[in-house]
């Protein structure tokens, strides 16, 4: 009887491996057809079975399942079906989490819709996954251009300005305050500043996931990830102990401009004051 059962299970576990087979091999062809008939949205549906039966076939059929969703996204694109299509982009990056193409494309369509942060983030992914991508690169630049405002590069080029914020915070770490927060860290300047003036313990927060990205990309480039604490977060968010370990000695920022209401930096200060900084004995 074991023998008996054994050979049962055997040929049950061979029925439907043949029924398997014949199923993504008949979603295939009907894939193709659909094609033909430029009824991408079906193709599509087949596509995404076959990928899920048959995951085996990811790299032989990538480029097909390409093309079929990125014309499906431009029909319901057309038909401002907006929410299927990201359902669309978000399935496919399920099946393709690196495919630089995809997250190119993705970040073409938000940034369309007028989604500039969240493009920005797609099509940083992609430059990520292949620095060679012209498309992405040429994109990324492009939404930088009307995500980073002009005030950031004269302030970066504007030595004397940056001199005494880095002489005033090396007097500040040298006083005691070795724990610093840095509230809308842009590139991450004053962090790093605060960093190399001898402070133990550096956070920065940054609203912006553009420039949260691109501050992690400069402190990264100083080899001084692993020694500031970088947050996407708005300071008004952050939490102790979720988020910084407890209250900080130092509060700094560089938001000066018309953005000292704009970007809600005297709320952001009197709630840093109350809640994250330590208060004078």
């Amino acid at each position: 009887m074991p023998n008996s059962n054994a050979k049962f299970h055997c040929n049950h576990r061979g029925g439907q491996e043949a029924g398997r087979r014949e199923l993504v091999s008949r979603s295939l062809q009907s894939a193709q057809h659909c094609l033909e008939d430029q009824d991408f949205g079906t193709a599509y549906a087949h596509y995404l079975l076959v990928l899920n039966l048959a995951p085996e076939l990811k790299s032989s059929v990538k480029e097909t399942f390409q093309f079929t969703l990125f014309k499906w996204a431009e029909e319901l694109d057309s038909l401002s079906r907006i929410q299927d299509l990201f359902n669309c982009y978000e399935q496919a990056l399920e099946l393709y989490p690196n495919d630089e193409v995809i997250c190119n494309s993705m970040g073409e369509h938000l940034f369309r819709m007028g989604f500039r942060d969240e493009a920005a983030g797609y099509f940083h992914k992609a430059v990520k996954l292949n620095p060679d991508f012209a498309d992405a690169k040429e994109n990324f630049y492009r939404v930088a251009n009307w995500l980073v405002e002009r005030w950031h590069f004269i302030m970066l080029n504007d030595t004397k300005r940056n001199l005494t914020y880095l002489k005033a915070i090396e007097n500040a770490v040298r006083s005691g305050c070795k724990s610093v927060l840095d509230i809308g860290t842009g590139t991450g300047i004053l962090s790093m500043f605060a960093k190399k003036a001898g402070a133990s313990f550096v956070y920065a927060c940054e609203l912006s996931k553009t420039m949260y990205e691109l501050a992690c990309d400069v402190v990264a480039a100083n080899n001084m990830e692993r020694e500031i604490k970088l947050l996407h977060l708005k300071s008004l968010d952050i939490e102790i102990p979720k988020h910084i370990p407890e209250r900080v000695s130092l509060v700094v920022t560089e938001t000066v401009d018309a953005g000292l209401f704009g970007e809600g930096i005297v709320e952001s200060l009197i709630h840093a004051w109350e809640h994250l900084l330590l208060q004078p004995k």
